[in-house]
């Protein structure tokens, strides 16, 4: 049933006989003590020993079935607090106007107090009451472009959000925020870089580690951060903002082009690649590091290319890599490969012929390094050199998610392979550094 999503067996048969469904704020009783909270649903694959409550913590616990005395709903505080709540909050009418744009994950959202999960927030009421700080910083105006996973975010997603961010610009606003899931987010960062090079505003991609219904959430700190910089700082561009460590103390921004995820499920768990962080956001203070960005300009019109060519790959090369993996990209009619080489830039002798066939089928193959710091240099050894010989591009210090986006934006904004190449090796939104401290 419905109401009892993912319950079955045992549990599913307890909940019914006392009639309580996902969403009730129940008392249980068991023969361990009293336990109060919101019922919560369970995933797909779960047992049938155990029942989830919401405490008002904020935790989860798992209850044993076979514990159990006697199960109540009860009235929640919280839920007659919340029912047909209206905030009203005074927003100051002179704050900049920030655009906030949704395409999924958890950052702008609230918990519902009728299932105890988290859910879109959908108006600005709905924000200053989850985060009131923003009201300080800025006229939001959310709206909800995807509500996807990131992993399921593709080039066609890309495109409408660089449409929607162009439209939000063109029509005044004088700052955009995007709310995406955190595993995606530096594809979507290094896409809109390319897609709005020139936009005239922060445009500042924000996520969170932890759901916004756990205490060690960082989701409000985080937007606030983005919010801040997106209607303060006196620069343009797209960028991440997210922890810049542990604590709750400073926000890192960071470039579009210059950034990874590189820990699973850390509040800091990005970083800027082969340079410092752009600022960091500590309090109502934006310390900037790099004073070499362009400047924010006022909000009028500006050209946006959207498009992406989807057929491109990027592949890692590893010891015993089978070249007909690069010969079926050929065979399929892809128009781009990006290999993350060793080291400087190298893969084996046995891929050799493989790539040759993929240059000669008017393929543009690109070399990046697997190595987070650093930069490619092929003419240091034999290899690279041959490497060159065969018309492999080398990429410098690009990032190889980097590389691959902007492999696809290149080839679908020229109209021959030569064109490509030449954008390819254009530094277009500091994807290419020359000089780096970690060289």
């Amino acid at each position: 049933m419905p109401e009892l999503t993912g319950y079955k067996g045992k549990a599913l048969s307890l909940l019914s006989n006392y009639k309580v469904f996902v969403g009730n704020t129940i008392l249980v009783k068991t023969s361990d003590g009293e336990y109060s909270g919101i019922l919560m649903p369970r995933y797909e694959f779960a047992d049938d020993n155990h029942i989830v409550i919401k405490l008002k913590s904020g935790y989860n616990i798992g209850i044993d079935v076979d514990k159990i005395v006697s199960l109540a709903k009860i009235e929640s505080e919280e839920m007659e607090q919340h029912k047909g709540e209206k905030v009203k909050t005074s927003v100051d009418q002179s704050l900049p106007k920030i655009a906030l744009i949704s395409t999924g994950g958890t950052i702008a959202s609230k918990i519902d107090y009728r299932t105890g999960g988290v859910k879109a927030a959908l108006t600005a009421e709905e924000l200053y009451s989850a985060v009131p700080e923003l009201s300080k910083y800025a006229r939001i105006d959310p709206e909800v472009l995807f509500s996807e996973y990131s992993e399921n975010l593709t080039a066609k997603h890309w495109s409408e959000m660089a449409k929607k961010v162009h439209e939000k610009v063109s029509n005044g606003y004088q700052g955009v925020v995007l709310t995406h899931g955190t595993d995606t987010m530096h594809y979507s960062a290094a896409a809109l870089s390319f897609a709005l090079s020139n936009v005239p505003v922060p445009v500042v991609l924000v996520g969170a580690q932890r759901s916004s219904d756990r205490p060690s959430s960082d989701a409000a700190l985080n937007l606030v951060g983005a919010t801040l910089f997106a209607s303060r700082a006196d620069v343009s561009g797209v960028f991440i903002a997210m922890h810049a460590n542990t604590s709750d103390d400073a926000i890192a921004v960071h470039i579009g082009t210059r950034v990874r995820k590189n820990h699973t499920s850390r509040r800091d768990a990005f970083e800027s690649i082969n340079l410092p962080s752009v600022a960091y956001v500590k309090g109502e203070n934006i310390d900037m590091k790099i004073d070499s960005l362009p400047e924010r300009r006022k909000p009028t019109s500006f050209d946006v290319k959207p498009n992406f060519d989807e057929r491109v790959a990027l592949l890692k090369y590893h010891p015993n890599m089978d070249p007909r993996i690069i010969e079926h990209f050929v065979d399929l009619g892809y128009r781009g490969l990006v290999i993350e080489g060793t080291g400087l830039g190298h893969v084996g002798k046995q891929c050799f012929d493989a790539i040759k066939k993929a240059v000669e089928h008017k393929i543009l193959v690109c070399m990046s390094s697997q190595c987070i710091w650093g930069r490619v240099r092929m003419t240091v050894y034999e290899t690279g050199r041959d490497l060159l010989s065969l018309g492999v591009v080398p990429l410098s210090d690009m990032i190889g998610e980097t590389a691959l986006v902007k492999t696809m934006w290149a080839l679908a904004n020229s109209k021959d392979l030569q064109e490509a190449k030449e954008l390819i090796m254009k530094n277009i939104a500091m994807e290419y550094f020359d000089v780096s401290s970690f060289d």
